[in-house]
């Protein structure tokens, strides 16, 4: 079959892509299903076979009261809902009322193979090949996150490991680790609440690489816009993003403040290898564990743009106000900068503004 023409195509139907598909929307932009031909249009393709972005896969545990805040999607807040709630069960129903209220026509389940140039013309089409059929479109919009890439790091004998090893992607709750001897790797925020929440019912032993350097100011606009900006900076050199901590730093959570009350927030080095019933430590002591949980972040899911030829050889892409420097028709946004849920909806509107400015000026051409 021919490739199908339209203007846009976002991949993605998080956060990110459903902030981009309600400017489109805003913006005069039409469904491909819905068009009449004469009207610009858009495509919204994403891998779930349900609407909810990441939400959906998270564990049971993260009420709403955690995301509280951090969530909201453009032109329609979160309706009221119970503190104690599961944000699985909350948002990715919000996340479907969504996609109805403003008709975004999500086409989904859809496995983007790959995003490659159709000819030479840098002002001509992008081909989207995916599982259900290919789109020659004007520009991409990518919003693919990182939930479907955890990083697992290698350590000398993890294949050796008798017990479980399992990424915070695969985290279900507590109660499956009741009476175990737990190590918990990792620093970041889904580390830190873990460990307090599994030290309840198991016993836990925390290992990070470095000594966690605990900030005690909150985490207010000022130190928002320099974390922004180190990561801005480092994007646009075509540098990997960084870990979140790595820019934020380690401030104080709820979670961390009950583990530490509880005896149980005790940092303890990185194991230097792992052994069939635990692990070494770099000193040669040995530490037994039923399981491990590598709370160890994530990283872009990108490997369908590989066709672009765009990763830079320090591993990143080069991207400025979410737009990639090498291929312009190309937009990033939920990566770098734009990585936090308020980031996804500003970077999904300015994708939306430039694409539009874009069109202006081949009209006045």
């Amino acid at each position: 079959m021919d490739p199908a023409p339209v203007d846009v195509v976002v991949i993605g139907a998080g956060q990110a892509g459903l902030s981009a598909a309600y400017h489109l929307r805003r913006r005069g932009f039409v469904p491909l299903d819905r068009a009449d031909g004469a009207e610009q249009t858009f495509v919204v393709l994403d891998a779930n076979a349900r609407p909810g972005g990441a939400w959906q896969h998270r564990w049971a545990s993260l009420r709403m009261a955690t995301v509280n805040g951090i969530h909201e999607l453009p032109g329609f807040a979160v309706p009221p809902a119970d503190p104690a709630a599961a944000s699985r069960d909350i948002l990715p129903a919000y996340f479907a009322e969504y996609e109805e209220r403003f008709a975004l026509d999500v086409v989904r389940p859809v496995s983007v193979r790959s995003v490659r140039r159709a000819d030479d013309d840098p002002a001509g089409r992008l081909l989207v090949e995916t599982d259900r059929g290919t789109w020659a479109t004007r520009f991409v919009i990518n919003a693919t996150g990182t939930w479907t890439r955890p990083f697992w790091p290698r350590y000398p004998g993890q294949e050796r490991f008798r017990g479980r090893q399992l990424h915070v992607a695969d985290y279900t709750s507590a109660d499956e680790f009741r009476g175990e001897r737990v190590v918990i790797v990792g620093a970041g925020v889904s580390g830190v609440q873990l460990l307090d929440e599994i030290s309840h019912v198991a016993d836990t032993f925390w290992v990070t690489r470095r000594e966690p350097e605990w900030i005690e100011d909150d985490f207010d606009i000022p130190a928002r816009v320099a974390a922004i900006a180190g990561v801005e900076d480092r994007v646009r050199r075509g540098l990997p993003p960084g870990s979140v901590i790595s820019v934020t730093g380690m401030h104080w959570t709820p979670w961390a403040r009950a583990a530490q009350a509880r005896g149980v927030l005790v940092r303890h080095p990185m194991f230097s290898a792992i052994e069939e019933d635990g692990v070494r430590m770099p000193d040669g002591t040995f530490e037994p564990a039923d399981a491990i949980l590598w709370a160890t972040g994530f990283r872009p899911a990108l490997d369908h743009l590989a066709p672009l030829h765009l990763r830079t050889p320090e591993g990143g892409f080069r991207v400025a106000n979410g737009r990639s420097l090498d291929e312009p028709r190309l937009f990033l946004i939920g990566y770098g900068p734009s990585q936090s849920t308020v980031g996804a909806n500003r970077a999904g509107r300015d994708a939306v503004r430039a694409i539009v400015g874009e069109g202006k000026v081949l009209e006045a051409a």
